[in-house]
């Protein structure tokens, strides 16, 4: 049965559904008016009833089918922009910054409040300029500062911790402004109770000695603290006084230079060693091979060609002469020695023959002796036109040219008690030979030489068996077996000073205690340990190793895990880290220093905001001085957009004067400069040069030390010694050159991940950078003149990198006198 709709008018409704009498009626006339031929009224209406049906029908399907469609797109499209769901189920993302995101609570107000007592209590010239305010005030997690030399940093970094303290109500206790050196820090020392008095604050001497810290007397309670190490000494600070205070011995710890009491430990680990570890004995064996057997000479070098025309005269004289050495050393009392067999030997040298005095056979090498240098220098044989000294010079230049049989020359009779002892088995003195690592300008006794390597490796964060593990030498190298021995050495030495009573521990071994690599030991550490490391402060950042920036961080992440537990009832709360640097200055990268994290400052430490604040102001010298030092180191890698400029009123600009190494002529200069009353630094880069320039000044150094020391105008010390120092007259002596190349240094700092990607050799890479930087930090020690004398070209390592290559011909800043440059 058809459905009709319900909206049809009634006269168009079917006859079927009409009432009974209405559709009687319907047919009637419908058939009347048929016969009539009229129209047929009931097929009129059905007719279009039925097309109306049928029209409404087809359009209602059409129509339903036509929107149903539409409305079904319209919804699809609806559902899918609206519903996002996704089909992955990804982790939520770990948080791994080291600080809450939290802001300082500085108003405008309180800057305002801030800066007027700073200008009512400090005098016009220490008013800080605008970048310095944005140091003081910075409100972030994080601060870099770039201070560039001469930037005032030091009052900036006091003011910050004012702020911190007075007028935002920071704890002492929660806060650590760290500086690299003794004097350093006894300088921040007092500028800080200084500053505290103007805002009627005392503080107490040690109130400020435990806020101001160098990283190792931070670190040495946190060891301490642990069970077992209650009196934990430092191997660094070891030393046979007693009742020596830890904070009072941070000269440099890095700088280790070895005494009397860290060398007694030192050569009982080697003895205990070598007797119970045979494979440590056979590598000490070609090492004091090495490092007794006389050096080559090549062929052609100057000594070499004046001597060899002499061969055979040499050769008619030489079992007389050593006949002679023999009987030197036989009234010396060091000859014979134990373990060589007295013995001649002939040896051909361009077909003359020549002789040695013994045979080694536990070293399976020949034995020479030498002339003494404490003998006179004129003895001579009977006839003999030649001096003994004289003669024996000849001979060792000819062997160390023409002879390749392993060969021990001994060159004094000191030489030959520690051969004795070595060959004797008898290591508690030591090994009793120095060895020289590939790299390193100099030998030294051969555990000073372990003590140095280890040091450089752990500075860079590593392991030292691991990251012996993975270097690589040469089949003939003998640092491999110098460096397996280290390997053997360092493990035994480190658990030889745990044994000692109390235990004794490098602070590279404490840094790795509480490094990234051991978060489980902060866990024993007590708060009150921890909070000083809350709001930490850091001077000279620019010289920190990666072992040093993996404990820091490492501790900043456990001071934020300890979170609000670690606040409670205290004014200070979360944490922050501000550091002070300036990358041209990173002078320590020798010793495992990098300037890389300062640099690279936000990725190093992670924080929801940072502050970075560029000090460009130079308080201590006039243009060209500045201009200068710049031009020197603008090559190295740095920071970007670092221009200094002279502060305050104009002066008179003195060029930084470049001469020829000239000790009488730089004498007089600094004399006149004594004289008229200006304070002098002279800066070295050998200690022979000290030496020799003591000499020429000998009469200023006597009137100057005889002076109390506050009032004394000349200071001599390394270009290193020098940081943070000036002098009205500087004089700079020697060039700041990169004279080897160090393969074992190249190796680990890949290692360590320093760098660029691909360089194959980073280390040296790096120290050609830093020479440029170590001329830098000379030339911007100076107020007002700067002399600077180098050595000539003849005096000078070939086609090696020196700063003063960089030197700017035609630059108003320099006046260029050396011959060689016209």
């Amino acid at each position: 049965m058809s459905q009709h709709s319900p909206d049809l008018p009634p006269e168009l409704l079917p006859l079927a559904q009409m009432p009974w009498l209405k559709r009687l009626a319907a047919r009637f006339f419908g058939h009347g008016l048929t016969r009539l031929r009229a129209q047929h009224r009931a097929s009129w209406l059905h007719g279009q009833a039925d097309g109306f049906r049928s029209g409404h029908a087809a359009g209602f399907d059409y129509g339903f089918g036509e929107g149903k469609a539409e409305g079904l797109e319209e919804g699809r499209q609806v559902l899918l922009i609206r519903d996002s769901r996704s089909t992955e189920h990804p982790p939520p993302k770990v948080d791994d910054l080291l600080f809450d995101d939290w802001r300082l609570p500085v108003t405008a107000e309180l800057k305002k409040r801030v800066k007027a007592d700073v200008a009512r209590r400090l005098p016009t010239d220490e008013q800080p300029s605008s970048a310095q305010w944005k140091m003081i005030f910075s409100d972030t997690p994080t601060t870099s500062v770039i201070a560039g030399a001469g930037a005032g940093k030091s009052t900036t970094l006091v003011l910050r911790v004012v702020l911190l303290s007075q007028y935002l109500g920071f704890e002492l206790d929660s806060m650590t402004v760290v500086t690299f050196t003794r004097e350093s820090r006894k300088d921040f020392i007092e500028k800080l109770v200084a500053v505290f008095a103007l805002w009627g604050r005392t503080i107490s001497l040690k109130e400020a000695r435990d806020l101001v810290r160098t990283f190792h007397s931070r670190l040495l309670p946190m060891v301490r603290s642990l069970p077992g190490f209650e009196r934990l000494q430092a191997f660094e600070t070891l030393s046979h006084r007693t009742g020596a205070d830890d904070d009072d011995t941070q000269g440099n710890p890095f700088d280790l230079r070895i005494n009397d009491a860290q060398r007694q430990q030192l050569n009982a680990c080697y003895h205990k060693l070598y007797q119970r570890d045979e494979r440590f004995r056979e590598l000490i064996k070609p090492l004091s091979l090495h490092a007794l057997q006389l050096k080559a000479l090549e062929r052609d070098h100057p000594d070499v060609q004046k001597r060899v025309a002499v061969t055979e005269l040499a050769a008619q004289r030489d079992e007389a002469l050593c006949d002679a050495i023999e009987d030197l050393w036989f009234r010396a009392g060091a000859w014979p020695i134990k373990g060589i067999e007295p013995k001649r030997q002939v040896f051909e040298i361009n077909g003359s023959r020549f002789y040695c005095h013994g045979y080694s056979q536990s070293l399976d090498a020949w034995v020479m002796l030498g002339f003494d240098p404490r003998e006179n220098s004129q003895l001579s044989r009977p006839g003999a036109k030649l001096s003994l000294r004289a003669e024996w010079a000849v001979k060792r230049t000819l062997f160390q040219a023409f002879s390749r049989k392993p060969l021990i020359w001994l060159d004094s009779y000191e030489d030959s008690k520690r051969v004795m002892t070595s060959l004797a088995g008898n290591a508690s003195s030591g090994p009793g030979f120095d060895y020289r690592v590939k790299g390193e300008l100099s030998s030294a006794p051969l555990l000073d030489c372990f003590v140095s390597a280890a040091g450089f490796i752990e500075n860079l964060g590593l392991d030292v068996p691991d990251a012996v593990g993975k270097m690589c030498f040469a089949q003939d190298d003998p640092d491999r077996y110098f460096f397996e021995a280290l390997s053997r050495f360092w493990r035994a030495f480190e658990d030889h000073l745990l044994d000692q009573s109390p235990p004794v521990m490098t602070y590279n071994r404490m840094f790795a205690l509480f490094s990234e690599h051991s978060p489980e030991n902060f866990k024993l550490l007590d708060d009150t340990l921890l909070r000083p490391l809350s709001h930490l402060m850091i001077d000279e950042f620019q010289d920190v190793s990666p072992q040093i920036v993996s404990w820091i961080r490492a501790s900043l992440d456990e001071v934020r895990r300890r979170g609000p537990a670690m606040h409670v009832g205290r004014g200070a709360q979360r944490s922050s880290l501000l550091c002070v640097g300036d990358d041209w200055q990173s002078i320590y990268g020798w010793r495992g220093s990098s300037p890389s994290f300062f640099m690279g400052f936000d990725k190093q430490f992670p924080s929801p905001a940072t502050t970075r604040v560029m000090l460009t102001e130079n308080y201590r010298s006039h243009q060209y001085i500045i201009d200068a030092a710049e031009h020197i180191v603008r090559s190295a890698q740095s920071i970007p957009g670092k221009k200094a400029k002279a502060s305050g009123k104009p002066r008179v600009p003195n060029p930084v004067t470049v001469l020829d190494r000239d000790d009488e002529g730089l004498a007089r200069r600094l004399e006149e400069h004594y004289r008229n009353g200006d304070s002098i630094l002279m800066l070295y880069r050998k200690s022979s040069d000290k030496s020799l320039m003591e000499k020429n000044i000998s009469q200023i150094v006597n009137v100057d030390s005889s002076l109390p020391y506050p009032q004394r105008r000349l200071r001599q010390m390394t270009y290193h010694s020098a940081k943070g120092l000036q002098a009205d007259a500087v004089f700079l002596l020697g060039d700041c050159q990169h004279l080897t190349r160090s393969p074992y240094k190249n190796q680990v700092y890949r290692m360590a991940g320093l760098g660029q990607k691909g360089d194959i050799e980073p280390y040296d890479t790096a120290q050609k950078d830093e020479v440029l930087r170590l001329a830098y930090v000379g030339i911007t020690r100076a107020i007002q003149h700067c002399y600077w004398y180098v050595d000539s070209q003849e005096g000078q390592a070939v086609n090696a990198p020196k700063a003063s290559d960089r030197i700017g011909a035609g630059k108003p800043f320099f006046l260029d006198h050396r011959r060689a440059r016209g």
